[in-house]
């Protein structure tokens, strides 16, 4: 057997982790959830500065009328504002495909820059095509204010951050290392209901296994917040918050014992009985454009495309 290639991003990440742990000033987490969609979004601060960022946020969107509102948004700045909270970052996992993005409108009233993942043009280019957008999608990320590549540093008041890349669901996901929290995005869900899908354009189940991997050699202690909760068969609760230990010894596709073809075997043969999210179609178009929506046309209304026969 060969040594494991040495992966100092994620020996960053673990010292940090266990830095943190070892701190007076820990990273404080509300959750925000959005039973509509399953979505979990979080404001984090460093109770010493009050400095701020808010991950995934969603807007309100009902599929039927085409009408958006902003109630789970507004509850999100709400709180912010409540607590006397400076934002400073918009984290954005991955260009999800269940919810639009309420990134630009809390911007626009908190403030913060917009960030995901730079393998966001990856997305773009993809879906630029399936959805026929013309040259005036520039399809570099450009609508983003920050484009986070593995590795990268940053920081949420005086609590150190840091961003792994995790391919896999999505070429462009990311996971959000932050003081000694971590936030997966799809990658991960609850032990007991498994790992994201991997078979939307530019999914792959060997790289998904790999991210996940990455994320469990983290220390056990690290607490893990994900993005979606479905609950599982005989779970009455919905639930977001797990660590890397409970992920390792009890995740029902990717604990530890279960190899790369197993997985990869479980979780194509899963994906092929799985039905298209609701939202696809409206979310990535808008989601890779940074959550804003389409430009209203010559009538003052705005319109989402629908591609027939293709996903």
């Amino acid at each position: 057997m060969t040594d494991p290639i040495p992966d100092p991003h994620l020996e960053q990440a673990a010292a940090q982790i266990r830095a943190a742990r070892a701190s007076d000033n820990r990273l404080a987490v509300e959750a925000f959830f959005d039973e509509p969609t399953n979505t979990a979004s979080y404001v984090i601060h460093d109770p010493a500065t009050r400095r701020a960022a808010i991950v995934d946020s969603v807007l309100d969107f009902d599929a039927a009328s085409g009408r958006t509102s902003t109630a789970s948004a507004d509850a999100i700045i709400a709180f912010v504002k409540k607590e006397g909270l400076t934002v400073d970052w918009l984290l954005e996992s991955h260009a999800h495909a269940d919810h639009l993005s309420a990134a630009p409108y809390i911007q626009r009233e908190l403030g913060g820059k917009l960030a995901i993942g730079r393998e966001i043009v990856t997305v773009q280019n993809v879906f630029g095509k399936i959805f026929n957008f013309g040259t005036e999608f520039a399809r570099d990320g450009s609508e983003f204010d920050r484009l986070f590549e593995d590795g990268d540093t940053f920081s949420v008041g005086s609590i150190p951050a840091m961003v792994l890349h995790v391919p896999g669901h999505t070429p462009a996901d990311m996971a959000y290392v932050i003081g000694d929290v971590v936030f997966t995005g799809d990658t991960l869900f609850m032990p007991d209901f498994g790992t994201a899908r991997a078979d939307f354009p530019g999914g792959d189940a060997r790289q998904l296994y790999h991210s996940i991997r990455r994320l469990l050699s983290l220390p056990d202690e690290t607490r893990l917040f994900l993005c979606h909760d479905y609950k599982a068969p005989g779970r009455d609760t919905y639930a977001w918050e797990t660590t890397v230990g409970a992920e390792r010894a009890g995740n029902v596709h990717a604990r530890d014992g279960v190899d790369e073809d197993a997985f990869v075997d479980m979780r194509t043969r899963r994906d092929a009985t799985l039905s298209m999210p609701k939202l696809i179609l409206p979310s990535v178009q808008v989601n890779m454009r940074a959550g804003n929506l389409p430009e209203p046309e010559e009538n003052g209304r705005r319109y989402l495309k629908l591609p027939l026969d293709t996903l």
